[in-house]
């Protein structure tokens, strides 16, 4: 028998990925090409050239006992100096290898923030609408996870609920920006005040409170959009990246936490976080891809491609009269339902052939979730069924 907290998670396993095995039955039956799969966030772009050619030079050149051998359960360090430094050169900031703690991508890197710094009971801060794991992630440890109502005018973070939510069981505030699902970039006056308030209660209730940056979309911006780097602003900032998007790949597991100096016993929380990375199972992250990270640090994949797609799926979001915030980052589009139900909305759309994923699963009902990290062709021939959708409303 399994045991009643894996009971719960079984009840509550991930809307995102049933509409993913949706889109796979759907398909079978009207051909690929007449589905229009917009529920996961798995990049439709191809690694960066480099990707391959530094996985081809150290296949053929390395040792294999060294290339996929153990190291140090914080990763390698010289990948972890390479790494700093490219911070450093982008950001103006001073770490060293010792800061860098390689990861098995960022949800992996959540896990072993949460796993080192939670005691029973403590207190989690997120903004919704936010990604739903990070309820697993933190229930996980033991922690509770306190939501700040969505702000649904911009969904920047509602920052005067913000004040009256942090509490002496308050331990982290969890931010993530570009936001999944909204697009969202955090302006640097939105993040100056997060840091203020934090610094306020901190002093009120003498004790450390982190702020943690998950930035899987960092690089994903258009429009020349600026996200600002979070550990300029507030010293108690604990930093987890993913190259899931920036380099296309999620199947890889490769991402990093920054643990800064300026933390009070900064280096006991990097030993606590690297001691969790082993005893939660990763042991270390994967090794090959660690060493490809390096010949990687300057590429990217192609944003344009993204923003083409966000700029036609925005248009014929906006000519069918839904209502939608202009996303500035990630890849995704956080569309207002025109029924109060966002479930019963998905079902309607399914009718059509179009997936996408209700805004209730990321504490924001009346909104769905649109992904066009896809095919740009898809994207045009979704346009007819979109139509046919607004039609069953009234608009």
């Amino acid at each position: 028998m399994i045991s009643e907290k894996m009971k719960k998670l079984l009840k509550g396993n991930s809307v995102i990925r049933e509409m993913f095995e949706e889109g796979k039955r759907l398909k079978n039956i009207y051909g690929k090409e007449n589905v229009f799969d917009f529920s996961l966030g798995n990049p439709n772009l191809p690694p960066p050239e480099e990707v391959k050619k530094a996985i081809i030079e150290l296949v053929e050149k390395e040792e294999p006992t060294f290339l996929h051998g153990y190291m140090s359960n914080a990763g390698f360090e010289d990948v972890r100096e390479k790494i700093a430094n490219s911070i450093n050169n982008k950001f103006g900031t001073k770490f060293n290898f010792e800061n860098i703690i390689m990861t098995v991508g960022a949800a992996s890197g959540l896990n072993i923030v949460f796993k080192a710094i939670l005691n029973p009971e403590d207190e989690v801060i997120v903004f919704a609408p936010y990604f739903s794991e990070y309820n697993n992630y933190i229930e996980n440890y033991n922690g509770i996870v306190k939501v700040i109502s969505p702000n649904l005018n911009n969904f920047e973070p509602n920052l005067n609920e913000l004040k009256e939510k942090i509490s002496n069981k308050t331990k982290a505030v969890l931010i993530n920006t570009p936001n999944n699902p909204t697009g969202v970039v955090y302006s640097e006056s939105t993040i100056k005040e997060i840091s203020k308030i934090l610094k306020e209660k901190e002093q009120e209730f003498g004790k450390q409170i982190f702020l943690i940056s998950d930035e899987p979309y960092r690089e994903l911006v258009y429009d020349n959009r600026e996200v600002p780097y979070i550990t300029k602003y507030y010293k108690d900032t604990i930093v987890v990246y993913s190259y899931s998007k920036s380099l296309s790949l999620p199947g890889e597991r490769i991402g990093y936490v920054v643990v800064p100096n300026e933390i009070d016993d900064s280096k006991e929380l990097a030993e606590a976080i690297t001691i969790a990375n082993r005893i939660i199972g990763c042991v270390n992250a994967p090794s090959l891809i660690q060493r490809v990270i390096p010949y990687c640090l300057n590429a990217k994949v192609d944003t344009d491609a993204y923003k083409k797609n966000r700029d036609l799926l925005y248009s014929i979001i906006r000519e069918n009269k839904f209502e939608c915030v202009k996303p500035e980052g990630a890849f995704y589009l956080f569309v207002k339902t025109p029924i109060e139900d966002d479930k019963e909305f998905c079902s309607i759309a399914k009718k059509y052939n179009i997936l996408v994923v209700p805004g209730s699963s990321f504490a924001c009902p009346g909104y769905v979730r649109i992904a066009y990290c896809t095919s740009y062709d898809m994207i045009e021939r979704s346009r007819k069924a979109f139509e046919k959708l607004a039609k069953e409303f009234e608009f």
